[in-house]
């Protein structure tokens, strides 16, 4: 519903928590005050951008998507410039970093998930490792709609110790940096235990590489602040699930951090610069 056509008074859950929204007696735009809990929070604007409103905070001059995102933006804590400052500072310091290593995996799906593509980058993009992998499990569909890789398409695919000895000559010793570092880590880790049959021996392993992640730092940066989970939300990184240009748009996002005061809109969106 286009948002000029919304009601002068409403109330909406932004994280489980009631937000009303008034739009001020002397304008008929769609412009609104929000309040929460009786206190103000600030006030919110949609303009069209090709069919979609843009909701714009008029105490930031930033747009987001949703609405419930630029809520979010309201309720940031005082301690967020400070906390955003420390997020680009630890983003210079990887770009500083010349062994810095961008890793994405892309896998059979969520849960006790196998590789089906790896990809490494150096700190300037450039693409150091690129295989894809014979998993030895099934692909769940959820997974082949977000990546677009088959079964059928990994039949002469190398599995993941034929492509170890190259993973260990390009990873080892480098910072390696991931988005839900836990997730690729933990892949990791699960081919090689398979591969060794050992627990100890993939630990050692890892242990070699100096991993990073930059999905707190990234979530901090947004600064989308979540009054249920007390914390700022994890925001989807974009990109289009090819584990090698996914790797180059994190060092991107990366560079993005260290070098701008800018915020973003969601994943996938154009972007709208803000002062901060």
């Amino acid at each position: 519903m286009d948002p000029a056509q919304w009601e002068d008074l409403f109330t909406r859950d932004v994280d489980e928590q009631p937000v009303q929204f008034v739009r001020p007696a002397d304008t008929d735009r769609p412009t609104w005050v929000a309040y929460e809990d009786g206190t103000y929070l600030g006030t919110v604007s949609a303009e069209p951008d090709g069919g979609r409103p843009l909701w714009h905070v008029q105490s930031t001059r930033e747009a987001h998507r949703y609405l419930d995102d630029a809520v979010r933006a309201l309720r940031r804590p005082a301690s967020w410039p400070r906390e955003r400052e420390q997020v680009s500072r630890w983003a210079r310091r990887l770009l500083s970093d010349e062994t810095l290593t961008a890793l994405d995996v892309e896998t059979t799906g969520l849960e006790n998930a196998f590789a089906v593509q790896i990809a490494a980058a150096g700190r300037d993009g450039s693409v150091l490792f690129n295989e894809y992998v014979q998993p030895d499990a099934v692909i769940e569909p959820a997974a082949v709609a977000v990546h677009g890789i088959t079964l059928e398409q990994l039949a002469s695919a190398s599995d993941f110790g034929q492509l170890l000895p190259a993973l260990t000559e390009v990873l080892h010793g480098r910072t390696v940096v991931a988005y839900n570092m836990d997730f690729d880590r933990g892949v990791f880790e699960r081919e090689l235990v398979r591969h060794h049959g050992d627990t100890a021996a993939a630990e050692k392993w890892l242990a070699r590489c100096r991993w990073e992640d930059a999905m707190v730092p990234y979530a901090v940066w947004r600064g989308l602040w979540s009054v249920k989970r007390g914390t700022y939300r994890n925001q989807p990184l974009g990109g289009p699930h090819d584990a090698v240009a996914d790797c180059k748009h994190l060092l991107a996002k990366i560079e993005q951090m260290a070098t701008e005061m800018r915020l973003p809109l969601t994943a996938g969106d154009h972007p709208v610069s803000c002062v901060s």
